[in-house]
């Protein structure tokens, strides 16, 4: 696995990207959850346009990233797993446990430290919550979030393929759980037990402080619930709440170009 994987990680990472993107686009339009309340066009245009940025920004600027990174602390026996003997199928698995937990973490100090909320809360600025909105995130929070998992891979000792496999189901899952799509109320019960879910994400999106300081989980739901951090249901319920933050309500201050600069340009409060 971990050869494929390092052979393949570009095209398994564009397949993943596009497929999950349009399998969710299509499911939005078969089955929304929400009427959308501001012009698709231009939202899909800032969230995309942001993704592009963040992509080509990190590719040109941090050459090395998280796998390389892997790969040059396997080398050296840096990081717990590379120090212990255990099945390699067992080392990918807490690999991409240990990673999705630092991610849970990063979210929560996101939200608590004024400087990363300063960046952080371009994602907390849409007005509508679908697909696109799971890659509406500010190129510096990305440099931040790189700077954060390299360390952490390297204190790990995740291995290369547990790096790949966890950036693919993050990416996959962020797109899910930010869907505008219907799920029966049993099926979601179950599925949020093991992967967080749309309307278990959508809380997190809600203009009410308290609601949006919770469910920071993008991959599994369980540390939400370990640290008391989870929230089941929006007050207001799912076709009743607020998205977005109570201070950005102007759809035209939130183009492309003023999502670039919104972090410089406004205080740092809710």
């Amino acid at each position: 696995m971990h050869s494929f994987l390092l052979a393949h990680e570009v095209p398994i990472r564009l397949g993943f990207f596009f497929g999950s993107l349009l399998f969710m686009a299509l499911w939005e339009v078969i089955s929304p959850r929400r009427a959308l309340t501001t012009a698709k066009g231009t939202r899909w245009f800032a969230n995309l346009g942001l993704i592009a940025i963040d992509t080509l920004a990190v590719r040109l600027l941090i050459p090395l990233q998280a796998v390389g990174m892997a790969l040059y602390a396997a080398n050296h026996g840096w990081g717990i797993l590379n120090g212990i003997l255990l099945p390699q199928w067992f080392k990918i698995t807490l690999g991409v446990l240990g990673l999705d937990f630092v991610i849970y973490l990063q979210h929560a100090m996101f939200h608590a430290i004024p400087l990363f909320w300063r960046f952080h809360r371009v994602h907390h600025t849409d007005l509508d919550f679908d697909v696109t909105t799971g890659v509406r995130f500010h190129p510096v929070e990305i440099f931040l979030s790189m700077g954060i998992k390299m360390t952490a891979v390297v204190l790990l000792g995740a291995s290369a393929a547990a790096v790949i496999l966890f950036e693919v189901l993050l990416n996959a899952t962020s797109m899910f759980n930010h869907g505008n799509v219907r799920l029966p109320g049993r099926i979601d019960g179950v599925l949020r037990l093991f992967v967080v879910t749309p309307e278990m994400h959508r809380v997190h999106h809600s203009v009410v402080i308290r609601e949006h300081n919770s469910n920071f989980g993008f991959n599994l739901p369980w540390w939400d619930r370990l640290f008391g951090t989870y929230r089941p249901q929006p007050a207001a319920g799912h076709e009743g709440m607020t998205i977005g933050l109570s201070r950005f309500r102007d759809s035209l201050a939130l183009t492309f170009p003023r999502l670039l600069i919104l972090p410089f340009t406004a205080k740092t409060i809710p």
